[in-house]
């Protein structure tokens, strides 16, 4: 099996101790009916149970998310680890070359949360669990698209990734929620830009003013935007249109933030959003 970095993975037997040390990748590895295998999850899984209460219990071990203990993972003799890019990669390194078997998922597209459902789904003898749940999600984002292709019009929506009074990030045309806003019928207001995450301004979004503005529940553990009425009060945000006609879309920041198989829930959630009168 090929994984996200192209690193070549062979399986003798079918995994029965798994660990899943990213929320993305547990997502799909309980999508798939695995529960009775998963041995341990990362501290920031939280879908689709309370995985504290599992560990607490003594159910499940958890192993920290921005610093995989390796120690902690070999300890637990797993037959399949499947970790993360970045900030895992170089956990991910250490395990394989102590001979452990992983696969790391790092997808930036719809097609590529598609291609790693039937990935795990191999590695398990999950496949045919693997292909219903790719048609099933398929099914709903064409019907999605096809739903918002009826509409010429198109909002300009400006997604907020974190703001505090000396700083602004957003998304850009490389994020993987630039692909979510144009399925959903809208248009990324920084789509131009060629990055994935970048640091921009204040300035910038009122002079392009969004006809949407996408903000997350929370993030980084807070709701980092304070509230509606504190965004509305930003200088010289009364002059944005989706400010004067109250459009503002919030979402759970973990949803559209894991490219995982609730992929189909947040274009739902964001078409109903950007485009009401055909929902």
């Amino acid at each position: 099996m090929v994984d996200d970095t192209g690193y070549v993975t062979t399986l003798d037997a079918v995994p029965n101790r798994i660990v899943s040390i990213a929320p993305s990748a547990t997502e799909i590895v309980f999508a798939l009916g695995l529960d009775d295998k998963v041995v341990a999850v990362s501290d920031v899984c939280d879908y689709p149970y309370n995985f504290s209460a599992w560990v607490a219990a003594g159910n499940m071990t958890s192993i920290v998310f921005s610093k995989p203990s390796v120690e902690a993972i070999v300890s637990l003799n797993p037959d399949l680890v499947i970790a993360t890019g970045g900030v895992q990669a170089e956990t991910a390194s250490t395990l394989r070359n102590l001979g452990y078997k992983v696969l790391i998922l790092d997808p930036t597209s719809v097609d590529g949360v598609l291609r790693n459902i039937e990935l795990v789904g191999n590695a398990t003898c999950k496949t045919a669990e693997a292909k219903a749940l790719v048609a099933s999600i398929s099914s709903r984002i064409e019907a999605v698209v096809n739903k918002v292709a009826i509409s010429a019009y198109k909002p300009k929506v400006y997604y907020e990734v974190w703001y505090d009074p000396t700083s602004l990030w957003t998304a850009g045309a490389k994020a993987w929620q630039n692909e979510l806003i144009q399925k959903a019928g809208g248009v990324n207001l920084f789509a131009d830009q060629q990055d994935d995450y970048f640091q921009s301004s204040a300035e910038a979004v009122i002079e392009r003013n969004p006809d949407v503005i996408l903000l997350p529940k929370e993030g980084m553990g807070i709701q980092f935007w304070g509230s509606i009425d504190d965004v509305k009060a930003r200088p010289g945000w009364s002059s944005i249109s989706a400010v004067q006609n109250d459009r503002f879309c919030l979402v759970d920041s973990s949803t559209i933030a894991r490219a995982g198989p609730r992929v189909a829930d947040i274009i739902e959630d964001l078409a109903k959003a950007f485009h009401p009168e055909l929902f």
